[in-house]
Parts: structure tokens; sequence; C-alpha cells
């Protein structure tokens, strides 16, 4: 069976977005590129919710052909234009979204039968309600959790909703020099 891996930024207090739905607190460096750019490699597959979809549609197809684009833009627009992409939405069309496939119903469903196929790793880099959705389905695997040294009070709660315990084993913890603290849990 394929693993499903979360890869989400959160303040200390776990939000995803700021009270105005801003993520310009969050800190990424090389160091944090480096460790998405391994989990790439072990991935063939990437899940994203309609809004991140949208995000990432907008910037990487092109990322590699800007003029000051990074080792990280080259490396990560190549694997975005190659991977499979699956959007999760209930209000895109299939017609509305380009290079990816549409899952708009029964989500547990197709997930599970996506995880049941041959292949490499599914990663979801960011899509925090789609992360809640299956985090309460018990779907995802592997949580990379990289929190930042910020308080937000409020916002887009990554936690918020969650129906159940979810018990986790922690694989590898790093501090970065920005004060990031990134978190590798399994689920058990």
């Amino acid at each position: 069976m394929r693993k499903l891996v979360s890869f989400m930024h959160i303040s200390l207090d776990g939000f995803t977005t700021n009270s105005k739905e801003q993520m310009d607190w969050i800190v990424a460096d090389e160091e944090m590129f480096e460790i998405a750019g391994q989990q790439t490699l072990r991935s063939d597959t990437a899940l994203y919710g309609r809004g991140t979809y949208e995000i990432m549609e907008a910037y990487w197809p092109t990322a590699a052909e800007q003029p000051n684009a990074s080792k990280h833009d080259i490396e990560h627009s190549a694997w975005y234009s190659s991977v499979q992409k699956i959007v999760v939405s209930k209000t895109l069309k299939s017609s509305e979204i380009k290079n990816a496939k549409l899952f708009s119903e029964n989500l547990q469903d197709e997930i599970r039968n996506l995880k049941n196929e041959q292949g490499k790793e599914i990663v979801m880099f960011g899509s925090p309600t789609l992360t809640r959705s299956l985090m309460n389905e018990n779907l995802i695997d592997e949580y990379w959790l990289f929190i930042n040294p910020i308080l937000l009070g409020q916002g887009n709660s990554l936690f918020k909703d969650l129906t159940h315990e979810i018990k986790l084993k922690l694989l590898m913890s790093k501090t970065f020099a920005s004060g990031v603290v990134c978190l590798h849990y399994s689920t058990i």
C-alpha cells in the first residue's frame, strides 16, 4: 500500500493561515526546500485541495523559467510538471483544471483506491481543509509539520474539528537556524 504524506507549515498554536487568511508569516529556507526535494523523489502523485492547487498551478509550471530561479524552483518545477496531480474539490469541474485528475465525490473511497494502486508515495503540500478531512478518516500515514516560531491566536486551525485521537510516532525532529522546528511523525 502506498503512503499518503502530508507537509504543512503551521504556527506554534496550530494555525495554517492568520485571521486574514494570509501565510506571509511562514519561514521557508534552503534546508526546508532540501527536505521537500527529497520527498518529491519518493513521490509520484501530488494531492491538492482546490485552493492549494490554484496557488501551485499559478506558480510552478513556469517557476524554472524565471530569471533568478533557485535550485529549488528548477527542481520542484520539473517535478510538478511530471507528477500525477489530483485535485479534490466539490466546486471545480474537470474542464477547469489542467493536467490533473479531479476527485469530487466519494473522497474516502477514491483516496483508499489511490493508496492501493502501484506507485510511489502520495504527497500533499499544504491543503489544510483536505488534510483535516483525511485526518478524520485515518488516511494520512505520515505528517511533516514545520512549526513556525509565531503565535497567531486565530486563523485556520489545522486541528479544528478533529473527531478522534490519532496516535503518532516521532520519526525525526530538526530545528532550523530560522527557529522553525520540523517534526516528522508516522501514524501508529
